[in-house]
C-alpha cells in the first residue's frame, strides 16, 4: 500500500528570530494541516530547511512532528544526504521516532552513478524497516535518477514503494510507470504538475502550496480520485499563478513569506537563504489576495 494518496505538504520549519526552531508555531501548524485536510506531512524535506540544521535539530524536528501527528495522518521524514552513513544514521532515527516512511533525496554535490544511486538506496533501506520514497530533484543535485534505476530499486527492494519525482520530465515518468506496470508510487513535486502526474497512475503530490492552500490542494487531487477530472484541472490551472508567485524565488523563500504574510509567523529563513526581495512580495500578496488566502 502507498504511504499516502493526495496532498502531503512540505512543511516549512518555523523558527525565532533569533534562530532557533520554533516548536510552538510548528506545532500549529502541523493542527492547521491536519484541520485543512492535508493527506501527509513531510518533515525536514527541501521547504524545511533541513540543509542548514544540525543533526540533532533535524532528528528533534522529525520527533516532534511525530508526537503532535500522533498517527492521524502518515509523517514522512526527510532523511536523504550525500553521505551514505548520514542518511542511515537520520532513517534510523526517524523510524525509531515514529515517522511512518522516509524521503532520501539523491546525493548532492558529489553526485554518483546510476549503480552508485542504487548501492547509495539500498544500503539505507536495508537498515529500516518503514517504506520509503526516493527523491529526483536533479535541478538541486546535480544528478538525475533514471526512471531504469527507480523501476530497478521499486522492483528488488521491499520497502522502496517509488519517488517524488521534481524532474517535469514527463517521458522518464511515463517511462517509469511502464517498467514497473504501474506499481511505482509517483508523487510529483512540483505543484504546477499535479494533474498530468495523476494522469500517468501518480498517487498525489508532495506540496508546497500545501503549506498555504492546503484543502485546495487537496481537493485538486481528491477531485481526481472522485472522477472529477475537469473539475480537478480547473482548481490546478487556477492555482498557476500563486503557484508561480511561490516559486519567483528559490523555494522556501516566497512560501515562508506567504505564511508570515498571513500571520502565520513561520520566521526567518536560515543562510544563505535571504528574505525575499520587495518587488517579489508585494507580486506575491497580489496573487494571495487574488487566490482567496489573504
Amino acid at each position: 500500500m502507498a504511504i499516502f494518496e493526495g496532498a502531503g505538504v512540505a512543511l516549512v520549519t518555523p523558527f525565532k528570530e533569533n534562530g532557533e526552531v520554533n516548536y510552538q508555531k510548528l506545532e500549529e501548524l502541523v493542527e492547521e494541516q491536519i484541520a485543512g485536510g492535508t493527506d501527509s506531512i513531510i518533515a525536514c524535506g527541501t521547504t524545511g530547511e533541513a540543509s542548514t540544521m544540525t543533526h540533532e535539530e533535524h532528528v528533534d524536528v522529525i520527533k516532534y512532528v511525530c508526537e503532535v501527528t500522533n498517527k492521524r495522518i502518515p509523517v514522512i521524514a526527510g532523511t536523504g544526504s550525500n553521505c551514505t552513513d548520514t542518511a542511515v544514521y537520520l532513517s534510523q532515527e526517524a523510524e525509531k521516532y515514529g515517522a511512518d516512511g522516509l524521503l532520501l533525496v539523491s546525493p548532492y554535490y558529489n553526485k554518483a552513478t546510476q549503480n552508485g544511486l542504487k548501492i547509495h538506496f539500498k544500503t539505507i533501506a536495508d537498515q529500516v524497516k518503514i517504506p520509503i520514497l526516493l527523491y529526483n530533484v536533479p535541478s538541486r543535485t546535480g544528478v538525475d535518477i533514471k526512471a531504469e534505476t527507480i523501476a530497478d530499486l521499486c522492483l528488488n527492494v521491499p520497502n522502496i514503494l517509488g519517488v517524488k519525482e521534481a524532474s517535469g520530465n514527463f517521458c522518464a515518468i511515463a517511462d517509469l510507470m511502464y517498467l514497473t506496470d504501474g506499481k511505482a508510487d509517483v508523487y510529483s513535486g512540483n505543484d504546477n504538475q499535479i494533474v498530468p502526474i495523476l494522469s500517468l497512475g501518480g498517487k498525489g503530490v508532495i506540496s508546497v502550496l500545501s503549506n498555504v492552500a492546503p484543502s485546495q490542494t487537496h481537493e485538486i487531487c481528491q477531485a481526481y480520485f472522485d472522477g472529477d477530472v475537469k473539475r480537478s484541472a480547473k482548481l490546478q490551472l487556477d492555482a498557476i499563478p500563486l503557484i508561480n508567485a511561490l516559486f519567483c524565488e528559490v523555494n522556501p523563500i516566497p512560501v515562508k513569506a506567504a505564511l508570515n504574510l498571513m500571520g502565520k509567523n513561520a520566521g526567518p529563513l536560515r543562510l544563505p537563504l535571504t528574505e525575499m526581495e520587495p518587488k517579489n512580495q508585494e507580486c506575491l500578496k497580489k496573487t494571495m489576495i487574488e487566490y482567496g488566502i489573504l
